[in-house]
């Protein structure tokens, strides 16, 4: 039998992550007001007093084995004690905090102009790719940008905070959002062009994709739960059913217990070290948890690099989408093979004044976006067709 010596916030809301249950749902199990569940996330470390204490003992002892071993390990890893039968820990799934960036890019070619003369100017990124600026204006995210890229590429950048129970409801919300968001990136882009360029009639340009990374922050993780973690943020399509995606489900709870409990890696996904902190790379994302040490990586430094390799990507592809289509790309003189090699070679070559870490980052999200090969694919066809 688990006992809890003192009930705070903190324990109370673990107990309902366990349980998988939503506010209501666990204060009406409880016989509580849900406004008493909402002030444990207010303050957390307050301490239960004894009449909430005796209902929080007993809803923990109507809990199954299951729920209750997952308890014991999440309470034992918060309090960064040892867990596991036999000295060695156990990984569990936990509430956690992450800043979501999402990338959505669209090639706009020609119609690019008005906007990008419009946009505040910005300093080039690792690519060296000339960019400007706009004000995305979406009403919930933390942040949002629209970075206009001369080679003829928009793309929004979307900052979001999120707090979830489990990375399974973060990968629900993750692939649920995606359709709403690229939506909205169309008719965002739609009106500025429409306010930029008057009586102009052009298809909407909606984003063919998006691609996130996660910036990891609180949690209560060590080691043994923090490498499986930062996999599930990459490559979150393991936790969900994505056969239909306007119905986007959670495979259950069994499935990231187990994901964690054996130590799960995606055999396609790269892990890399930014100091003290730890990242992974992975074909829909990127995940990292950086510590507070100034020789680590920052995540600004990540979101300037897929800036880059994002807009290179729509428009690679869109040169490869063009071929496949039986016709000739045509591009202007300044974006033609040539803006694309050097695109190239700053992207794959090391700097004299680039840090391992740096280094390493770069290479994983490179290997693992398959940029390099589109590049040179791309290439090759604009030098046929432009020589």
């Amino acid at each position: 039998m688990i006992a809890v010596e003192q009930w705070t916030g903190e324990e109370g809301l673990l107990l309902r992550s366990v349980k998988r249950q939503s506010v209501r749902d666990f204060a009406d199990d409880l016989g509580i007001s849900p406004r008493t569940v909402s002030h444990w996330k207010e303050d957390p470390t307050r301490e239960c007093r004894p009449h909430m204490a005796q209902i929080l003992d007993a809803a923990l002892a109507r809990c199954t084995p299951e729920e209750q071993e997952a308890f014991r390990f999440r309470l034992a890893t918060q309090r960064g004690e040892p867990v596991g039968s036999s000295g060695v820990e156990v990984a569990q799934p936990a509430p956690c905090a992450v800043v979501s960036y999402k990338f959505l890019p669209v090639y706009l070619g020609e119609r690019l102009g008005s906007l990008y003369a419009a946009g505040a100017p910005r300093p080039s990124g690792p690519g060296g790719l000339e960019q400007r600026v706009l004000p995305g204006e979406h009403r919930t995210a933390h942040g949002s940008t629209i970075h206009v890229f001369a080679c003829g590429i928009a793309l929004v950048l979307l900052e979001e905070h999120q707090r979830v129970d489990s990375l399974t409801d973060l990968a629900v919300w993750r692939y649920r959002s995606y359709l709403t968001d690229r939506a909205w990136a169309g008719q965002r882009m739609t009106r500025l062009l429409e306010q930029c360029t008057p009586g102009a009639v052009d298809p909407s340009p909606d984003p063919e994709y998006v691609l996130s990374v996660y910036e990891l922050r609180d949690h209560s993780w060590t080691k043994a739960g923090l490498d499986p973690a930062l996999q599930l943020l990459t490559t979150p399509s393991v936790l969900v059913n994505r056969q239909d995606p306007q119905n986007i489900r959670p495979l259950g709870s069994g499935v990231e217990d187990a994901k964690f409990r054996d130590g799960w890696e995606h055999p396609e996904a790269v892990a890399f070290d930014g100091g003290a902190s730890r990242g992974v790379a992975g074909w829909s994302g990127v995940s990292y948890h950086p510590q507070p040490d100034e020789r680590a990586l920052t995540t600004s430094q990540i979101v300037a690099l897929e800036l880059d390799v994002q807009a290179l990507w729509a428009l690679s592809s869109h040169i490869l989408r063009v071929i496949e289509e039986g016709r000739d790309p045509v591009m202007p003189p300044a974006y033609g093979w040539r803006f694309l090699r050097g695109a190239y070679v700053r992207l794959t070559t090391a700097r004299p004044t680039e840090t391992a870490q740096h280094r390493v980052m770069r290479e994983a999200i490179l290997a693992t976006s398959e940029l390099p090969d589109r590049l040179r694919a791309a290439q090759d066809a604009l030098r046929d067709s432009n020589p």
